[in-house]
């Protein structure tokens, strides 16, 4: 059974209330705990899941470009784009110390650029009402382990997953040094790194061996270049359990397919579910003969999720 939701104070006593209609309201009228279109965000019945956003925005770009791989970022055109002024009607901004040692110009406008890291507590109890059972994308608007984002906001998140148990929530981030703060995680934690390239792979796969996570992944989208794996072990991955593969889009940038296949050779080695976006499906689908190993007994895109 669920503990009570921590709040902003911390936990409070008793057992909740809940059920799963709240959640079912929010889903219809485009609450913040939604439905989502990213495939590999599935719920453990293998249905599509959900994203929450209790923190958005980021510092880890140069106007709207990631830094990690120079590809842009769809989380900051979102936020200059639809939900610009909803972002700017927070003022829960990061702390002013925080942000200057990162960009000390940047800082000064904090509060009308709508990416920079913005808490919302008030989406700590959306969790507390999802039905069991579910998979849950946090955070994918900004984060959980970024430059800049205050300790205490990620300690609050960790502490509504910990106590939601009976739901699968998946957490990604560019920053995998940051991840032994927190380790070891809740078991209903997939816990990710995004590589976009060799050098980015390697850290992941050292820093992701430093922790203790109930499943460890990497995910590789965009793809932007071929990747030093053949000849890794399971040992070498940092004893990951899932691998995911995608392509850059808007604009789209397809990675080679043969960059694509020497990834999934490694995982299928070292006995590794890998998950093919269906952003690649251009790629594999232009040429089948050479499609072997990418595609189930159905002929359709592997699309294989970690346990």
């Amino acid at each position: 059974m669920r503990r009570c939701a921590n709040d902003i104070f911390g936990y409070c006593n008793g057992e909740p209330e809940w059920t799963e209609q709240p959640i079912i309201q929010r889903l219809e009228v485009g609450g913040k705990v939604n439905k989502t279109p990213i495939e590999w965000v599935k719920n453990p019945d293998g249905t599509q899941g959900y994203t929450w956003n209790p923190i958005t925005g980021c510092l880890n770009h140069v106007n709207g470009m990631c830094k990690g791989g120079g590809f842009p970022c769809y989380a900051y055109r979102l936020a200059n784009g639809r939900l610009r002024q909803r972002y700017l009607g927070n003022g829960n901004l990061t702390p002013l110390d925080v942000q200057i040692a990162e960009d000390p110009e940047g800082a000064k406008g904090r509060a009308s650029d709508p990416f920079w890291p913005r808490f919302w507590p008030e989406r700590l109890l959306e969790v507390q009402n999802m039905p069991k059972n579910k998979g849950v994308f946090v955070c994918d608007m900004s984060d959980l382990f970024g430059i800049g984002i205050p300790e205490d906001w990620t300690r609050q998140i960790l502490s509504e997953i910990e106590c939601c148990d009976d739901c699968r929530f998946y957490l990604l981030t560019k920053q995998p040094q940051n991840l032994i703060k927190w380790s070891p995680f809740p078991p209903n934690c997939y816990i990710g790194v995004t590589a976009t390239n060799s050098s980015m792979f390697a850290d992941a796969c050292n820093y992701l061996s430093d922790i203790e996570a109930g499943v460890k992944y990497i995910s590789f989208e965009p793809l932007l270049g071929h990747i030093h794996i053949q000849n890794c072990t399971q040992e070498d991955l940092g004893g990951i359990s899932w691998i995911i593969i995608g392509a850059q889009t808007k604009p789209t940038r397809l990675p080679e397919l043969s960059a694509v296949q020497e990834i999934v050779e490694a995982a299928d080695r070292a006995g590794i579910p890998v998950f093919l976006k269906d952003n690649l499906k251009p790629l594999i689908f232009s040429d089948p003969l050479w499609a072997e190993g990418l595609l189930n007994w159905a002929g359709e895109l592997r699309q294989e999720v970690g346990k």
